[in-house]
């Protein structure tokens, strides 16, 4: 007689698979601007019923000021200190899923707080995607410059290296954002399936 037992997982739905595999870790979107860690990041959270997080609001909301009065104000370098204590803060208080700025994961001290509190995913987009995304918005600093999309393609050969080290990569591609949040959520149950919990 077929043994028609199912295995544990085949009944649960995504989300919850996707629960399981992230334990009560945090998840952390790190990558370049555009590739949609926001706009993503919102919605896997609410498919796993966890609070979200932007660290470029959280920022602007502590300092009162936008990211590019920041960047004016004081200059990149103070502002990586604050977005690396803004980035502590909130990975103690999880679990939940925190969106990162572009530049977060590429300061050694903010990656080193990242690596320690959760599961990194890079969302990894192609040039022509991201330039499509942030050249409609006038509120990125590191691309005021004479040749924005030569500074973005720069910025992608200097940071990718760096982001390749996070947990998991997912690729960013120009489908709807519920597509997109699913190839997350598959790629964190795997975690449960690999084997990878805490």
């Amino acid at each position: 007689m077929p043994d028609l037992v199912k295995p544990p997982t085949a009944s649960l739905s995504l989300a919850d698979r996707a629960r399981a595999g992230l334990g009560h870790r945090n998840l952390i979107f790190v990558g370049l601007m555009g590739a949609g860690k926001s706009a993503i990041g919102r919605l896997v959270a609410q498919h796993l019923s966890l609070p979200f997080v932007d660290t470029d609001a959280e920022i602007e909301r502590v300092s009162r000021m936008t990211i590019p009065e920041l960047f004016a104000t004081y200059g990149e370098a103070e502002f990586r200190a604050l977005e690396t204590r803004v980035i502590e803060r909130l990975l103690g208080g999880g679990p939940r899923v925190v969106s990162t700025g572009g530049g977060a994961f590429i300061n050694e001290r903010t990656r080193v707080a990242i690596k320690g509190g959760g599961v990194s995913l890079w969302l990894k987009a192609e040039l022509d995607i991201l330039w499509e995304r942030v050249n409609k918005r006038d509120n990125r600093p590191l691309l005021k410059t004479e040749n924005p999309k030569q500074t973005l393609e720069n910025l992608m050969n200097q940071r990718y290296p760096i982001y390749a080290e996070a947990d998991m990569t997912v690729q960013s591609r120009d489908v709807r954002k519920e597509t997109m949040a699913n190839d997350v959520l598959v790629a964190i149950a795997a975690l449960a399936e690999e084997g990878k919990t805490p």
